[in-house]
């Protein structure tokens, strides 16, 4: 019994000590006039991009694809790096083009920004061709990756897409950072 009482108060000690080693950086902030603590920023840093980088640029139609993605991702009350991950993916399928059924060329039955097939689940031909309808099936699907929000974008964006390709989608992470930048508040 008095093993377990010891054991039990080392224990406490040493939370107490871990809690006065980690408290103790930020209440050496503390502002000692009013008492208040100074609020403490983490940041970390983004993903850095794999690989070698591609980037097209983009018109009118296209750009106005990234910002439905954005309003979609905004809507789905995802962060940026749902846009991001959305946007690099829809560079690889489409380069951000709503695409139609393309006869000949079409790879299967693909269809839209995000090349989602009807015969697989993502819904009517008429759906998977809205932008907004595709990108709210794409981030359902990405919400279902466990830890989406770590991974690097390829892996991130093969799990949902499930490509031939799989590594294709982190050339272009580094166009789509920068337009999720510039759109992300516009």
């Amino acid at each position: 019994m008095n093993t377990i009482i010891r054991k039990s108060m080392l224990s406490v000690a040493g939370l107490a000590f871990a809690g006065g080693v980690f408290a103790g950086p930020i209440a050496a902030h503390a502002n000692p006039v009013d008492g208040k603590p100074v609020a403490v920023a983490v940041q970390t840093a983004a993903p850095k991009p794999q690989g070698e980088q591609s980037h097209i640029t983009l018109n009118d139609e296209q750009t106005a694809n990234v910002k439905a993605i954005i309003a979609a991702t905004k809507k789905a009350g995802l962060p940026e790096r749902a846009a991001v991950i959305s946007i690099a993916t829809s560079l690889q399928e489409s380069k951000l083009e709503n695409l139609g059924h393309l006869g000949d060329a079409n790879d299967h039955d693909s269809l839209g920004l995000f090349q989602q097939r009807p015969t697989s689940g993502w819904g009517t031909p008429e759906q998977i061709t809205d932008p907004a309808y595709s990108t709210t099936a794409f981030l359902k699907g990405l919400r279902q990756v466990d830890g989406w929000q770590d991974m690097a974008l390829t892996d991130a964006a093969q799990t949902v897409q499930v490509s031939a390709y799989p590594d294709a989608y982190a050339q272009w992470e580094q166009q789509a950072t920068d337009l999720v930048a510039q759109h992300w508040n516009s």
